[in-house]
């Protein structure tokens, strides 16, 4: 009985999301992949400006998130000639959710793959949170299409394995399977030190595509995904990367992994962006720290026309010198 109406639920919940609310800021397109021997669909954006400068930007969204929320980023971005690629990684918003295995590599290798199926030559990237993570992984197994990376407030600075308490895959999709949109929102008033209702559009977006194409398998990738975080960390090659880097660190985000699995002394202990983004800096070879006050772990939602203004400047230099 109480399967009957698990999967009652599931039913309804995925109803709810085929009226979608959220409307990406541009056309949804699909890179037909086999991943394990399953044919998977990944969704991307690929937006052209109207006087173009010759020069591409690949968007790698966060863990909550997917292309919607690049939508102001997008905007700029094509204003100022640059072409944007703005893929939903495999496993999250419109891209098909596979129960398969999930790492940094093959994200990486099917993101190289759209880019080469789009005929792009060299791209520079913007990485937001759990982005950074799959940029560097990127950025080592392909650097020479890499012309740039701007890090966003990048998750993965710490090993989270090394202090978070360990979960399985199973207590992980049990926790997921309690998700609904409020507990969403209270996970992501956490990026923020003033939540505005205008941030909901964000919180809709993460609770739409986890209903797709419904929910058990939405949460399935989620739990997988966080499994792929805590167990593929990249902090330890950060000083083989050579690509030329800008880092936009919001100074009042405390953003853990597995925080709620923490102590409230051993919390206190990590999360600490002014820090973890200064010790960033010093393991690249080729960077910029740029230190955004009292802005949370979203500068590009937060905090637009500081995110605009130190992203278009550091494109216009570093494109200049090519």
């Amino acid at each position: 009985m109480k399967s009957f109406f698990f999967l009652l639920l599931v039913f309804f919940q995925g109803s709810l999301f085929a009226q979608s609310t959220v409307v990406y800021p541009a056309p949804v397109k699909y890179l037909q992949l086999t991943i394990e021997q399953q044919p998977v669909r990944m969704a991307y954006m690929d937006i052209s400006p109207l006087q173009p400068n010759g020069n591409t930007v690949l968007l790698l969204h966060g863990k909550n998130f997917n292309g919607y929320y690049w939508k102001d980023v997008i905007s700029f971005l094509v204003d100022a000639g640059y072409r944007v690629i703005a893929p939903d990684q495999v496993g999250f918003g419109f891209s098909d959710k596979p129960a398969t295995s999930y790492s940094f590599q093959i994200l990486a290798y099917n993101t190289k793959k759209l880019i080469d199926t789009l005929g792009i030559k060299s791209i520079n990237i913007i990485a937001h949170s759990m982005g950074g993570m799959l940029a560097s992984r990127f950025i080592l197994m392909y650097p020479a299409i890499v012309n740039s990376v701007i890090y966003e407030n990048p998750i993965g600075l710490e090993d989270y394995k090394t202090f978070v308490p360990y979960k399985t895959f199973d207590q992980e999709y049990k926790e997921e399977l309690k998700a609904d949109f409020n507990t969403l929102k209270k996970y992501q008033q956490s990026y923020f030190p003033v939540w505005k209702p205008e941030y909901d559009q964000y919180v809709q977006a993460q609770w739409e595509a986890l209903n797709r194409p419904d929910f058990k398998q939405g949460t399935w990738a989620s739990a997988a995904t966080y499994e792929m975080i805590f167990e593929q960390p990249v902090l330890y090659e950060f000083d083989s990367i050579r690509t030329t880097a800008l880092l936009i660190i919001g100074q009042a985000d405390r953003t853990v992994v597995g925080k709620a699995l923490l102590t409230k002394e051993v919390a206190a202990q990590h999360g600490q962006y002014p820090q973890l983004g200064r010790w960033f800096n010093s393991k690249l070879v080729h960077s910029t720290l740029v230190e955004l006050e009292g802005v949370g772990h979203i500068p590009h939602i937060q905090d637009l026309p500081a995110f605009r203004q130190n992203v278009l400047s550091f494109l216009e230099g570093n494109n200049a010198q090519k």
